[in-house]
C-alpha cells in the first residue's frame, strides 16, 4: 500500500465520493478512494437510492410540467420548518438541474417514473436500473484513471490533523494499520446510523427494535473523529431520516424494498390498537419520513398499517406480502392485538370518515375526518370491505441528520466558525446543513452529488 504522495484522498465510496473522486481524477491529481465495505457491497447507502429532484421547466428532460425554484424552495422549507440553512439550500435548489447534467455526462441514464411511483412524476428523475446501476457506472469510469486507486476493506480507524490541517489519516486495511499521507481529504462517508453505541446514547434500548435500511458499513467513524479535532456539527443525534419499514425485515441492509407505502390508505395503531398520528396529512414524498420516528416513540416501537380490499393495489408493494384475513378479529389475533380494542378503533375511525364520491391520491382531497383525534386530513375512507390487509412497522433509519458543518465550499468548519484548510465533507455526513428534519424523496442524491463535485474542484484549488 502507497502510503503518502496523494493529492487528493477521498473516505468512501457512495454517491457524494466517487463525483469527489472523478472531478479530482480528471484534473490529473493522484486520487485514494478508500471505501470501508468489500468490493461486493461498496456505495454505501447510494446503492438503495432511485432517482434526484430537481427544479426544471416544462419539458425538461421530458417532464410535462414545471417543478419551480420557488416550489422547491417552499417544499424544503416545509419539512425542515424553516430551519434548514438558507444559503447552502439555495444553492442545491439553483444548481439542482446540474446535477443531471453531470451525472448525464458521465454516464448515467434516465427513465420516467413508475405509474406506482407516488406523487413523484412531476419533481423526480428517476435513475435507470437505480442507484447500484449509477454507482457501477461511475466506478466504471474511475476506472479508466491510472492516477485514482480504490481500496476495499479499508476503514478509517483516526484522522491525523494539526492547526486546523489535515496531514495524514491511519486505515485498517484487510486486517492492518497504515497511516497515509495526502495534500487534502474529502470525507464522503455517510452518517452514524449503524452505529448502535452512538444511536443507543440518543435513543436508549429503543435501538433494539430499530431497524437500519442502508448499509451496516456506516459507523460515523470519520464524522467522529473531526468533531474530536474541533469540527462544528449540525442536527440532533436522536434525529434521522426514518420511515415505516415491514417488521419483518433484516436488520441492515434491507433498502427501499423493505418501506411500506399503504399508509395514507391505512390506519396505523400501536400495539394498543389505537391510532397516534394523522395518516394522511400530506403526499407521501413531503411526509413519509416521519412515519417512522413515530412509530420509534410508540410502546415496543411497533405499529401496524391496516386497509381493506379498496386500498390493495394502489401503492407499490414491499418486499414482504401483506397479512390478509376476512375478518377484523381474525386479523387482531394474527397481530397479537386485542381484537375488542381494534374493532372499536375501526369503528370510531369510519364513523368519523367523509362521505366520498371520488378518491383521487395525486394530491390532497380535503376528504378528512370529523370529530376524532387524532385527525386524518386527507384520503380517510372506511374500512369496511374484506378481506383485511396489513403490514406490522418498524422504525427503519436510513440516515442521520446529525452531521458535519460546512460552508458553500464544502469546507468543514470548526466551532470556531473557522474553515479547515484542506477538509471537506459532501453527502449524508453534511446533508444536516440542509435536511434537519423531514424529508423530500430525491434530495439526498442531489445534494451528494452537487457537494461532491464541489469537494472536488475545491480540494484542487
Amino acid at each position: 500500500m502507497d502510503a503518502g504522495g496523494y493529492d487528493v484522498i477521498v473516505v468512501g465510496a457512495g454517491n457524494a465520493a466517487l463525483c469527489s473522486a472523478i472531478t479530482a481524477s480528471q484534473k490529473g491529481k493522484k486520487v485514494l478512494v478508500l471505501e470501508k465495505a468489500p468490493e461486493n457491497q461498496r456505495g454505501g447507502n447510494s446503492k438503495f437510492t432511485r432517482n434526484f429532484r430537481i427544479a426544471h421547466g416544462e419539458g425538461w428532460n421530458g417532464f410535462k410540467q414545471e417543478y419551480s425554484r420557488d416550489e422547491f424552495l417552499t417544499d424544503i422549507k416545509k419539512v425542515t420548518r424553516g430551519e434548514s440553512n438558507s444559503e447552502l439550500t439555495g444553492y442545491v435548489v439553483d444548481h439542482s438541474s446540474e446535477a443531471v447534467d453531470w451525472a448525464s455526462s458521465h454516464g448515467v441514464r434516465w427513465q420516467k417514473a413508475l405509474k406506482s411511483t407516488l406523487h413523484l412524476d412531476r419533481t423526480n428523475l428517476f435513475i435507470l436500473g437505480g442507484g447500484k446501476a449509477l454507482l457501477n457506472t461511475y466506478f466504471q469510469y474511475l476506472g479508466k484513471y491510472d492516477n485514482c486507486r480504490i481500496v476495499y476493506d479499508s476503514e478509517l480507524v483516526r484522522l491525523n490533523v494539526e492547526n486546523n490541517t489535515f496531514q495524514s489519516l491511519t486505515a485498517r486495511i484487510q486486517g492492518h494499520e497504515v497511516e497515509i499521507k495526502g495534500d487534502s481529504v474529502i470525507l464522503g462517508s455517510g452518517g452514524f446510523e449503524s452505529n448502535l453505541n452512538i444511536l443507543r446514547e440518543a435513543w436508549g434500548d429503543a435501538i433494539d427494535n430499530f431497524i437500519i435500511r442502508g448499509t451496516s458499513h456506516n459507523t460515523g467513524t470519520p464524522m467522529m473523529e473531526m468533531i474530536r479535532h474541533g469540527a462544528a456539527s449540525v442536527g440532533e443525534k436522536n434525529d434521522g431520516h426514518m420511515v415505516g419499514v415491514d417488521a419483518r425485515s433484516p436488520k441492515y441492509d434491507g433498502g427501499i424494498v423493505t418501506r411500506v407505502d399503504s399508509v395514507i390508505f391505512s390506519i396505523v395503531v400501536n400495539k394498543f390498537a389505537r391510532r397516534f398520528f394523522d395518516e394522511g396529512y400530506d403526499i407521501w414524498p413531503k411526509r413519509y419520513a416521519i412515519s417512522g420516528k413515530l412509530i420509534a416513540q410508540q410502546p415496543d416501537q411497533i405499529a401496524f398499517s391496516i386497509f381493506d380490499r379498496k386500498s390493495w393495489g394502489l401503492f407499490m408493494p414491499p418486499l414482504y406480502p401483506p397479512i390478509v384475513e376476512n375478518s377484523l378479529e381474525v386479523m387482531a389475533d394474527k397481530l397479537g392485538l386485542n381484537p375488542d380494542e381494534l374493532r372499536k378503533t375501526v369503528s370510531e375511525y369510519n364513523a368519523a370518515c367523509p362521505e366520498i364520491s371520488h378518491f383521487d391520491f395525486s394530491n390532497p382531497d380535503g376528504n378528512g375526518t370529523k370529530n376524532i383525534d387524532p385527525a386524518k386530513s386527507n384520503w380517510a375512507r372506511r374500512i369496511d370491505e374484506p378481506p383485511f390487509y396489513a403490514y406490522p412497522l418498524r422504525p427503519g433509519l436510513t440516515f442521520t441528520y446529525f452531521g458535519l458543518k460546512v460552508d458553500n465550499h464544502s469546507r468543514v468548519i470548526d466551532q470556531a466558525g473557522k474553515p479547515f484548510n484542506n477538509i471537506w465533507a459532501a453527502g449524508e455526513i453534511m446533508a444536516g446543513n440542509i435536511l434537519n428534519g423531514g424529508y423530500l424523496g430525491g434530495l439526498g442524491m442531489t445534494i451528494g452529488t452537487l457537494f461532491g463535485i464541489n469537494a472536488g474542484e475545491e480540494a484542487l484549488s
